[in-house]
């Protein structure tokens, strides 16, 4: 069986406008240059038990292409201040056997369709002299719900912390205080939805 990968998302996520200008950077500390904007489209299908077991348990489960992560990936509850993210590769459609032997620790019910979200990504790091402190994306997403047909599209941020980005909780959140104030001062706001399949499903 192939071993999953395994990452702590340690992230902020913030709703804004199609004309909000990018945040400035400079003065987020740690952090001394920006990289070009990468692209990437982004395709990904959400699955869960009729009765939603796994969204009640604050788990997620999908099938995302493209971006240098595409795959099937779980995310489990939150945990303190991340949730940990396990993936396999991208494969077929059908539910790999490994994604079905983690999620039996929830359910053993069939899964269905949940919602379907794309999603226009330009990524960009934010490097110190470390490596990556963070990686910055602006989103232009595009969801359906596949039980009732609804369609939304928003624009939204989101920042996670990367392998230099501080460790300590002082530091974090620090770290995290420096990028809101220069998210408000570009003009965007907390999110309104704590995921996006949760802002797709109308939460």
């Amino acid at each position: 069986m192939t071993e999953p990968s395994r990452t702590v998302e340690v992230e902020r996520k913030y709703d804004v406008d199609d004309g909000t200008p990018l945040p400035d950077w400079t003065a987020i500390p740690g952090v001394d240059a920006v990289s070009p904007g990468e692209h990437r489209a982004l395709d990904a299908r959400y699955l869960d038990t009729a009765d939603g077991t796994l969204a009640r348990a604050g788990v997620a489960v999908r099938r995302r292409s493209g971006g240098p992560d595409e795959g099937w990936h779980i995310k489990g509850p939150r945990q303190g201040d991340g949730r940990v993210e396990q993936g396999w590769p991208l494969g077929g459609e059908d539910v790999p056997t490994a994604v079905r032997a983690v999620i039996a620790a929830w359910t053993t019910a069939p899964l269905e369709p949940l919602a379907r979200i794309e999603n226009d990504r330009t990524a960009y790091l934010l490097t110190g002299p470390d490596g990556v402190v963070a990686e910055f994306v602006d989103d232009h997403v595009r969801a359906t719900d596949l039980r009732s047909g609804t369609r939304r599209a928003w624009r939204e941020w989101e920042v996670e912390l990367g392998p230099a980005g501080p460790s300590d909780d002082a530091g974090r959140a620090a770290f995290f205080a420096a990028i809101e104030r220069a998210v408000h001062a570009a003009g965007g706001r907390e999110a309104g939805s704590d995921s996006k399949l949760a802002r797709a499903l109308g939460f």
